[in-house]
C-alpha cells in the first residue's frame, strides 16, 4: 500500500480512492462510497470527516453550465493597475467581490496585476461591464480581453498533479 505525506496528513490508497470517487460524484452515499473503496460505512465516514477537517475536501458543490444558463460569452481579462494610490489592491479586490459577472479572480505575476474570468449573456453585455464598471474603477490603467472560443478542459484535478509529483514514503 502506498502512503503519501501531504501537509502532515498521511494519505493512503484508500484515501486517494475516496477523493477520486468524491471528485466524480460528490452526491454518492456513504454506503456506496464505502462499498466502492472496500471499507465499512463507519470507517469510510471517519476518513471522509478527517479529509474534510484537514481541508483537503474544501466543499461539495453543483457544477452549473454557464451556456445552458444563457451566458454565451466568457472572457479572460488581464487588468493592470496604477500602483500610485494608497490601498489600490484592497480596493480593487473589494470591487471585484461585488461583481457577479466575475466568476474567478487571480492576483498574478507579470505585466498585469490580475486575471479575471468574466461571464456575460452577450458581447454587448460584456462591453457594458468593461466600459461601465471596469474602466470606471479607480486605478485601472489597462484592460486586455481575450474572448473564450471553446473550453476543452475544465475539470483538472489537483489530486492528480500532487500524486504525479509525490514521492511514496516508506
Amino acid at each position: 500500500m502506498n502512503f503519501y505525506n501531504f501537509m502532515q496528513l498521511d494519505l493512503d490508497s484508500i484515501d486517494i480512492a475516496i477523493l477520486r470517487t468524491l471528485e466524480l460524484d460528490g452526491r454518492i452515499t456513504n454506503l456506496d462510497l464505502a462499498k466502492q473503496v472496500g471499507l465499512s460505512q463507519s470507517a469510510c465516514l471517519r476518513r471522509v470527516k478527517l479529509l474534510e477537517h484537514s481541508g483537503i475536501i474544501k466543499a461539495y458543490k453543483v457544477q452549473l453550465d454557464p451556456t445552458n444558463l444563457g451566458l454565451e460569452v466568457q472572457a479572460i481579462v488581464q487588468v493592470t493597475m496604477r500602483p500610485d494610490g494608497e490601498g489600490w489592491h484592497e480596493a480593487f479586490k473589494m470591487m471585484v467581490a461585488d461583481w457577479p459577472e466575475v466568476a474567478y479572480a487571480y492576483v498574478i505575476t507579470g505585466s498585469s496585476n490580475y486575471i479575471l474570468l468574466v461571464r456575460a449573456r452577450s458581447l454587448r453585455e460584456y462591453a457594458d461591464f468593461v466600459i461601465g464598471r471596469l474602466y470606471k474603477t479607480s486605478g485601472v490603467l489597462e484592460v486586455k480581453s481575450n474572448i473564450v472560443l471553446e473550453e476543452f478542459k475544465g475539470d483538472g484535478s489537483p489530486l492528480e498533479v500532487v500524486l504525479r509529483n509525490a514521492k511514496p514514503r516508506s
